[in-house]
């Protein structure tokens, strides 16, 4: 028996990358999964792998009608809604503080902050009303530490704490609120981030792949699947006596350097002093 069987589950941003990753995982563990996206064809084709546990819906979480109608099929078409995985997510860039337009900073928290919000809203009043639940948000090692896209930064970092606050008030109703922080993932958004389309962006994984992996001290890329267990782990049972965590999957980035890197750096150090005297 999977760790999610019997379970009904909704994932945003499900078409590609993490959400993806997560919907297969979910669906071989038990669950019937609501795949949403705005990446229509991406998320029929992945339905349709799936097989009869998996449905694709339409949803811009940026809209209130889009996520109260994706809550509202899961409700209708299962009768419950036990997990609520609030993945979708973008980013545009690094650029300087200075140089951030209005319309790119309300562009961010629209999709990272506002979807979040608006996931947790509709998905924490059925869950409230069974007494039961698990809601995952995706936020980021950015918003534990800084360097990057200063929106995309503070808008993870917003997310890591909604988390806490929310899971707070729902554990009274039986309800879970758990964030995952994901670190240096291979995905489409890296592509889509250098400015790329999302189909030619999906010819960039090998690419990002093979740059980030000494991005961290495990030298190795993650993959949406690292992210995947992980949201397993938070969505099912055995992490039925957690609420309000962040749980980071970085591979030892947010370590800082790497081993050799630091070692290298203080043998600098060392030998500068010495030659100093």
């Amino acid at each position: 028996m999977g760790k999610l069987e019997g379970k009904v589950a909704a994932i945003t941003g499900g078409a590609s990358g993490i959400g993806a990753g997560t919907a297969r995982l979910f669906v071989h563990e038990g669950a019937s999964v609501v795949i949403s996206d705005i990446q229509d064809a991406k998320g029929e084709q992945l339905a349709r792998d799936l097989g009869p546990s998996a449905v694709y819906q339409h949803a811009d979480v940026t809209r209130e009608p889009d996520v109260k109608a994706l809550v509202e099929l899961v409700q209708d078409k299962f009768g419950r809604l036990d997990i609520m995985f609030n993945n979708a997510g973008s980013v545009r860039g690094c650029p300087s503080i200075l140089e951030v337009s209005l319309e790119d900073y309300e562009a961010h928290m629209a999709v990272l902050m506002r979807g979040v919000f608006l996931g947790v809203k509709h998905a924490g009043t059925i869950m409230k009303q069974q007494g039961s639940g698990s809601i995952v948000n995706t936020a980021s090692v950015a918003g534990l530490r800084t360097g990057g896209n200063h929106v995309y930064n503070a808008a993870k970092a917003a997310v890591i704490h909604f988390t806490r606050s929310v899971a707070m008030e729902f554990a009274d109703y039986g309800v879970r609120v758990n964030s995952i922080c994901p670190g240096g993932i291979v995905t489409p958004i890296f592509g889509i981030a250098a400015g790329l389309s999302a189909d030619k962006a999906d010819r960039t994984l090998e690419a990002a792949g093979n740059a980030l992996k000494n991005f961290q001290p495990i030298p190795r890329a993650g993959t949406p699947e690292d992210i995947a267990r992980a949201a397993l782990w938070l969505a099912s049972d055995d992490s039925s006596f957690v609420t309000g965590h962040a749980l980071v999957v970085d591979g030892g980035f947010t370590l800082g350097k790497t081993w050799s890197a630091n070692v290298e750096m203080w043998t600098q150090f060392f030998a500068s002093l010495r030659a100093a005297v």
